[in-house]
C-alpha cells in the first residue's frame, strides 16, 4: 500500500510549525545553560548575580544582561567592577549571539580563552583591569570573525605578541597596555589597515619599530610609551594623515626627527619624552597647525628653540625642558595665544625672560635652571591664571617686584638661587593661595615682614641662605598650614617664637646657622607631626625641652649652642638652688629682709629657713600633688572605660547595634549590610582573656558573633591620630571592598571620637611567625606549605597594588594562616588611616619588627611606593625558607639574614638558605629560584626590584609542575 504524496505533504506543513517554534526556546536555554555554568565557575563575594536563576526560561530579565527583542538571544553581558573572580569556564561559548562582553574590573584570573573570539557576532571584548596572565595564545586573533574592540589592558599578560595579530580584518582598537609584554613589535600589527586606536604602553617591548605603519591609514591614536623600544622612528610615520595622537613616552629611540612628521597637520597631542632625540628642532613644526600638546622634553636636542612654534596658534602644552637648547627664548611664543603650560627648564638658555611671561594667561611656567639674567618682568594686575611660577637657579637680579601679588592665583613661587637684592616683598602676604614660597639662597636682606602671616595657605616657608636680619615674627605661627619651615643661614636674633608651637601641621623646622638666642621653648615638644627640628650653630641656652620628638633628636641638630644643656648635648644642666629665705618676725611682711641700717633688727631673733628644710617642703608637696593626681587619673579612668562601655553597651549579654544622636557614640558596620549582634559573655574587648595579640596599630581580640560564628576585632590604640570619622570611613570602606583568598577579609568597623574598631574574619590557625619561629621540628612547615604561603602572599599583594594599596607594614606576624595552611595577609592599608603617614611609618609603631623596612624610608626624598612592599616581602622570603628571623642578637654579634643567604648561596652552600628543621627534604630546582627571587626584591634600588604580579608570574613558573614527593638535594 503506497503513501499519497498529497498526504506526505499534508503532514510536513503540519509539524513543520512545531520543528520552527522549537529551535528558538533551545537557542534560549543555551543562553541561560551558558550563564549558570559560567556562574558556578566563578566566586560573586556580593551576590551581585542573585538574579540568575536556572528555573527561568530566559536570561534576558537577569541583571547586567541585554537582549535582542527579536530573537531573546543574550547580546551583551555587562559585569564591570562587580569583584568576581576565578577563572573563565566554557559555559559563556554557549552564547553564540553575544556581541559585547565586559568584564573589566574584576579579579579574574588564569589563562587567556581563544576559544571566546570565535562567537560568530562578538564584536567587543573588554578583559581589563583583571589579574589574567600567561601569554596571548598564537591562535587567539586567529579566530577573529566580526570584532571590533579587544581590551587585554592592566593584567599580569607576558611573553610575545603573536605574529600573526594582522590577522583580524575588522579590528578597529587593541589595548594591551600594562602588562609585561615583551620581544619586538611584530610587523603583523601593520597589518591591521581598519586599526584606528593602538595602544601597547607600560609594557616591555624592545628593538627598533618596524617599517610599514603607513599601511594604517585609519590610525587616529598610537602609544608605546614606557617600553624599550630603540632605533630610529620610521620614516613613514607621517604618512598615517588622520593620526591624532602619538605617545613614544619614555623609551630610548634616538636619531633625529624624520620630516614626514609635519605632514601630520591634524595631530594633536605628540609625546617624544624621555627618549634620545637628537639634533634640532626643525622649523617645519610650524606646519603642524593641529598641535595642542607638544612635549619634547629629557632628550638630546640642541640649539635654539625654533621661532616658528611661535605659529602654532591651537598650542596649550609647550614643554621642551631636559634638553641642550640655546640662545635666548622666543618672544614670537607670544603668538600662541592658548598656550596655558610652558616649561624651558633644565637648558642652557641665555637672555632675559621674555615679555610675554604674564601676559599669554599662562597656568604653569617654567624656566628653572638655565643662565637667564636681567629682572623679573612686573606682572600687571588683574592676572589670576598663573598658578605655578619657577624661575630657580639662574642669574635673574635685581628686586624681586612688589607686583607679583597680582598674580592672586599663584600656588607655587620658586625664585630660589638667583642674585636679586632687596627684602622679602611685603605683598607676599596678600598671596592667598599661595602654598610654597621657595626664596632660598636669593642673596636677599632686611626682616621677613610680619605680613606673611597673610598667606594662609601656606605650607612650606623656604627663606634659608640669605642675610635676613631680626626675629623671626611671631606671625608666622598664623599661617596655620604651615608643614616646613627654613630659615637657616641668615642673621636672625632674638628667641624661638613660641607661638610656633601653634602650627600643629608642622613637620620640618630648620633654623641653624643664624644668631638666634635664649631657650628652646618647651610647648615645641607637643608638636604631633614634628619630624625635623635643627637650631644648630645658634646662641641658645637652657634645658631641651623633653617630650615625643625631643626624646630621640641627633646631637647635630643642636650642636654648637654653648647654652644648651642636658643630655643629648652631653651637658648637664647646672642645679638652681633656692635663695634662704630670712624671716623678720618685726617686719608687717615677714618675708622682707631685715635692714641692715636699722639697729634694732639686730637685737630680734632671725629665723635661717635651712635648704635641707626647704627640700625637705618642697618633698612633702610633691607627695601630696602626685597623690592627688593619681587619684585624679585614676577617676578619669574610671570614668572613660565606664564610657566606653556605655558606647558599646556590654550589657545584657549583646553588644547594642542602635544608632544614637551621641558624638562619643557609634554604631557597627557590617559591610554586607547584617545587623550583628555579639555575645558579650567575655567582654571581648575590654577583657584579656580575649586577646589575640597585639601590633602597631592595636590590639586584637576575638569575639562571636550571636550565630556562633567568631570574628576579630582590632582596637585601634591609634585612635588620638586617626583621621576624622569622614575620612576613617571612606578608607575603611575603601578596605573592605578588597576580596582575596589570601587576604584576611575585613566584615565592619565602629567608630566614635575615642574608639574605633575593625572587624575581620576570625583566622584560626594562628600567625606565621608562630609556626616558623616557636614550632617544634615535627611540626614545623614542609616545603610545599612554605611555597604555597609565599606564593599566596604574593598574589595578596599583587592584589593590594593593583587596587593602589600600599601594605607598609608586611611581616610575618601579620600574616595569618588558616586551618588548611593557607596564608591570610592582614594590617593591609591601614597606615592610610593615619594623618601623617610618613612620620607613623618611620616609626617604631608602624615598622616595629627590625629587618622588614625598605631603606627608602630612612630617606624622605624618595616617594614611598608598593616597591617597599616588595622589599617586605623579599625580606619575608628569606625569613620563611631559613626559619631564621630577620635579625638575629647573639651573645657577642648581629645576624643580618639578608647577607647571611646570599653570602652562602653566592658560595654554593644551598642548604644553608633552607631551613636545617626540613631536613634536605626540597627540590633543588625550586628551592634555589626561590631563594634568588627573596634577593632580587630586597634590592637597594626600588626600580631594581620586580613588581608584586612580575613575582607571582615567577614563582608560578618556578613551581614544579608534577605532584612527586618532595625529594633530597644531592
Amino acid at each position: 500500500m503506497s503513501t499519497s504524496p498529497y498526504l506526505l505533504l499534508f503532514f510536513s506543513l503540519l509539524f513543520l510549525p512545531l520543528f520552527t517554534h522549537s529551535t528558538n526556546p533551545s537557542a534560549i536555554n543555551d543562553d541561560v545553560l551558558g550563564l549558570i555554568v559560567f556562574k558556578a565557575d566563578i566566586v560573586d563575594p556580593y551576590s551581585k548575580l542573585s538574579s540568575w536563576n536556572e528555573d527561568d526560561p530566559s536570561a534576558c530579565n537577569w541583571d547586567f544582561i541585554q537582549c535582542d527583542p527579536r530573537s531573546n538571544r543574550v547580546t551583551r553581558l555587562a559585569l564591570s567592577g562587580l569583584s568576581l573572580s576565578g577563572k573563565l569556564g566554557r559555559g559563556l561559548l554557549q552564547l553564540d549571539s553575544l556581541q559585547s562582553l565586559d568584564l573589566s574590573k574584576n579579579n579574574f584570573s588564569g589563562p587567556l580563552n581563544p576559544d571566546l573570539l570565535r562567537l560568530k557576532d562578538l564584536d567587543t571584548l573588554d578583559l581589563s583591569q583583571n589579574g589574567f596572565t600567561g601569554s596571548i595564545p598564537d591562535s587567539y586573533f586567529e579566530q577573529c570573525r566580526s570584532i571590533r574592540y579587544i581590551n587585554l589592558a592592566n593584567n599580569m599578560i607576558f611573553g610575545e605578541i603573536p605574529k600573526n595579530v594582522g590577522s583580524c580584518p575588522t579590528l578597529a582598537e587593541l589595548d594591551l597596555s600594562g602588562n609585561r609584554v615583551s620581544g619586538s613589535l611584530p610587523s603583523g600589527v601593520w597589518a591591521l589597515n581598519a586599526l584606528r586606536n593602538l595602544d601597547l604602553s607600560d609594557n616591555e617591548l624592545s628593538g627598533d619599530i618596524p617599517v610599514g605603519i603607513s599601511r594604517m591609514f585609519n590610525l587616529r591614536s598610537i602609544s608605546l610609551r614606557g617600553n624599550k623600544l630603540t632605533g630610529k622612528l620610521p620614516d613613514d610615520i607621517g604618512d598615517c594623515l588622520l593620526l591624532k595622537s602619538l605617545d613614544l613616552t619614555g623609551n630610548s629611540i634616538s636619531g633625529e626627527l624624520p620630516v614626514s612628521l609635519k605632514k601630520l597637520s591634524t595631530c594633536t597631542f605628540l609625546s617624544l619624552r624621555s627618549n634620545s632625540f637628537s639634533g634640532e628642532v626643525p622649523s617645519w613644526f610650524g606646519e603642524m597647525k593641529g598641535l595642542e600638546t607638544l612635549d619634547l622634553s629629557w632628550n638630546k636636542f640642541s640649539g635654539e628653540i625654533p621661532s616658528s612654534i611661535g605659529t602654532l596658534n591651537s598650542l596649550k602644552v609647550l614643554k621642551l625642558s631636559g634638553n641642550g637648547f640655546t640662545g635666548s627664548v622666543p618672544e614670537s611664543i607670544s603668538g600662541c595665544t592658548n598656550l596655558q603650560e610652558a616649561d624651558f627648564s633644565w637648558n642652557s638658555l641665555t637672555g632675559n625672560l621674555p615679555s610675554w611671561i604674564f601676559k599669554l594667561g599662562l597656568q604653569r611656567i617654567s624656566f628653572a635652571d638655565n643662565v637667564l639674567s636681567g629682572a623679573i618682568p612686573v606682572p600687571e594686575s588683574g592676572n589670576p591664571s598663573v598658578q605655578v611660577l619657577d624661575l630657580s637657579s639662574n642669574s635673574l637680579s635685581g628686586w624681586i617686584p612688589v607686583e607679583i601679588s597680582n598674580l592672586q592665583g599663584l600656588q607655587f613661587l620658586n625664585l630660589s638661587w638667583n642674585s636679586f637684592s632687596g627684602s622679602v616683598p611685603v605683598s607676599c602676604g596678600q598671596l592667598k593661595l599661595l602654598e610654597v614660597l621657595d626664596f632660598t639662597g636669593c642673596g636677599l636682606n632686611g626682616t621677613i615682614p610680619s605680613e606673611i602671616e597673610g598667606a594662609i595657605s601656606l605650607k612650606e616657608l623656604r627663606l634659608g641662605r640669605n642675610s635676613l636680619t631680626g626675629e623671626i615674627p611671631t606671625q608666622i605661627a598664623n599661617c596655620s598650614s604651615l608643614t616646613y619651615l627654613d630659615l637657616s643661614r641668615n642673621n636672625l636674633t632674638g628667641p624661638i617664637p613660641a607661638a610656633l608651637s601653634n602650627l600643629t601641621n608642622l613637620s620640618t623646622v630648620i633654623l641653624s646657622q643664624n644668631k638666634l638666642s635664649g631657650s628652646i621653648p618647651k610647648q615645641l615638644s607637643n608638636l604631633p607631626r614634628l619630624l625635623s627640628f635643627n637650631v644648630s650653630h645658634n646662641l641658645l641656652s637652657g634645658d631641651i625641652p623633653s617630650g615625643t620628638f625631643f626624646d630621640s633628636i641627633p646631637s647635630s641638630s643642636l650642636s654648637d649652642n654653648p647654652g644648651l644643656c642636658g643630655a643629648l648635648v652631653k651637658k648637664s644642666c647646672p642645679a638652681v638652688l633656692p635663695k634662704p629665705i630670712v624671716l623678720n618676725p618685726n617686719s608687717s611682711n615677714p618675708l622682707v629682709e631685715p635692714s641692715p641700717n636699722n639697729p634694732t633688727n639686730f637685737h630680734h631673733k632671725r629665723i635661717i629657713l635651712s635648704i635641707s628644710t626647704l627640700i625637705a617642703i618642697a618633698a612633702a608637696a610633691t607627695i601630696a600633688i602626685g597623690v592627688i593626681t593619681v587619684t585624679v587619673l585614676n577617676l578619669r579612668v574610671r570614668e572613660s572605660g565606664a564610657r566606653s562601655t556605655a558606647v558599646l553597651e556590654l550589657s545584657d549579654g549583646y553588644l547594642s547595634q542602635s544608632p544614637t544622636t551621641d558624638m562619643n557614640s557609634g554604631k557597627v558596620v557590617m559591610f554586607d549590610g547584617s545587623d550583628p549582634e555579639f555575645i558579650a559573655g567575655n567582654h571581648a574587648v575590654a577583657n584579656k582573656d580575649c586577646e589575640l595579640g597585639r601590633g602597631g596599630f592595636g590590639s586584637v581580640y576575638k569575639a562571636t558573633l550571636i550565630d556562633g560564628q567568631p570574628v576579630a576585632i582590632k582596637k585601634l590604640t591609634v585612635s588620638s591620630l586617626v583621621k576624622s570619622q569622614e575620612d576613617f570611613e571612606r578608607e575603611v570602606k575603601l578596605l573592605g571592598k578588597l576580596k582575596h583568598r589570601n587576604l584576611v577579609a575585613m566584615r565592619g568597623y565602629y567608630w566614635t571620637p575615642s574608639l574605633q574598631l575593625l572587624i575581620y574574619d576570625y583566622i584560626s590557625g594562628g600567625n606565621l611567625y608562630k609556626h616558623l619561629h616557636e614550632s617544634s621540628e615535627t611540626s614545623a612547615l614542609s616545603w610545599k606549605e612554605r611555597f604555597d604561603i609565599i606564593l599566596g602572599i604574593a598574589r595578596s599583594l599583587a592584589h593590594l597594588h593593583r587596587h593602589g594599596v600600599i601594605h607598609y607594614n608586611l611581616k610575618s606576624s601579620n600574616v595569618l594562616l588558616d586551618s588548611s595552611g593557607e596564608a591570610k595577609v592582614g594590617d593591609y592599608g591601614l597606615a592610610k588611616l593615619l594623618p601623617m603617614l610618613d612620620r607613623y611609618v618611620l616609626s617604631s609603631k608602624i615598622q616595629s619588627a627590625l629587618g622588614y623596612m625598605a631603606p627608602e624610608f630612612a630617606c624622605r626624598a624618595v616617594k614611598i611606593t608598593d616597591k617597599c612592599d616588595v622589599y617586605g616581602f623579599g625580606i619575608l622570603v628569606l625569613e620563611i625558607l631559613t626559619g631564621k628571623r630577620p635579625v638575629e642578637y647573639l651573645e657577642d654579634d648581629v645576624v643580618v639574614l639578608c647577607d647571611l643567604v646570599r653570602t652562602a648561596l653566592d658560595e654554593g652552600r644551598v642548604e644553608e638558605c633552607i631551613d636545617e628543621r626540613l631536613c634536605g627534604k626540597f627540590p633543588i630546582e625550586e628551592a634555589v629560584p626561590v631563594v634568588k627571587l627573596g634577593l632580587v626584591c630586597i634590592s637597594q634600588v626600588p626600580s631594581n626590584r620586580p613588581d608584586m604580579g612580575e613575582v607571582v608570574n615567577i614563582l608560578e613558573l618556578i613551581r614544579c609542575p608534577q605532584d612527586s614527593p618532595e625529594g633530597e638535594i644531592s
